[in-house]
């Protein structure tokens, strides 16, 4: 091989190499930001004005808006289904569903760990553990258990999950720090957070901006946690899956 082509290939092959280095090096240093959270007059109108390590959190869904969760065109936009197995969840597990709304994702949830495991489905709105409730004494689920949390904390004993799903929810958390800390605790050791947001890198997914978030986004908020990221998985139509195990 002539020296020159060995040259270029070395270089590009190093340079390559750096950079992957330096995003690593980045995750594992991300300090935890001081303060850690600003406020902003001017902001999108979809948003709160609070803003968490560069990106500003959206407004939450309320229970008014319960039916859009149940739409019978959920499925086809956003392959839950698929979305579900691609968890591989094992019967027995202990899962939190965070954000679990109207429970649609709950009642999924809870075929797959079968009568011994145990889905939490938490949630900051009663009104929403109401309808969640209800609908599930409908479908005959009994291992789903309903969880009052606060806009802080989970409300979940420590160390009693073993896999933690966010669906479309986390954008949303007025607290992100303290409520993706109390996950951490709640999860046992080796666990893992799931999330599951519509794709923020990608325009042509019909959704608000601030409901979006990207995985790079997710990486570096979660790289201040004892977290470490895993996989993500891109089989969805609009959303992507991010997962991290706790460290």
């Amino acid at each position: 091989m002539p020296i020159k082509i060995f040259l270029r290939t070395f270089l590009g092959s190093f340079t390559v190499l750096c950079a992957t280095l330096n995003l690593l090096a980045a995750e594992k240093t991300n300090s935890v930001p001081s303060p850690l959270y600003e406020t902003r007059e001017e902001h999108d109108r979809d948003g709160i004005g609070k803003f968490f390590m560069g990106r500003e959190i959206a407004h939450v869904m309320g229970h008014q808006g319960a039916d859009w969760l149940e739409r019978p065109e959920r499925e086809a936009e956003e392959n839950t289904e698929l979305m579900v197995d691609s968890l591989k969840l094992k019967e027995g597990e202990a899962v939190a569903d965070i954000g679990a709304g109207t429970g649609y994702i709950s009642r999924k949830l809870s075929k797959r760990v079968g009568e011994k495991g145990t889905i939490y489905a938490v949630e900051i709105q009663q009104e929403m553990l109401d309808i969640l409730t209800n609908k599930a004494v409908r479908a005959g689920v009994t291992n789903i258990k309903p969880v009052l949390g606060t806009i802080t904390d989970t409300k979940l004993p420590p160390s009693s999950v073993d896999t933690i799903l966010l669906v479309d929810v986390y954008h949303e958390f007025d607290h992100p720090f303290e409520m993706t800390r109390a996950m951490c605790d709640a999860l046992k050791p080796g666990g893992r957070i799931v999330f599951v947001e519509f794709r923020g890198e990608d325009p042509k997914v019909p959704i608000k901006a601030l409901h979006k978030m990207t995985e790079a986004q997710l990486r570096k908020e979660m790289a201040i946690h004892p977290l470490k990221w895993s996989e993500t998985i891109k089989v969805l139509p609009r959303q992507h899956i991010v997962i991290f195990k706790k460290e």
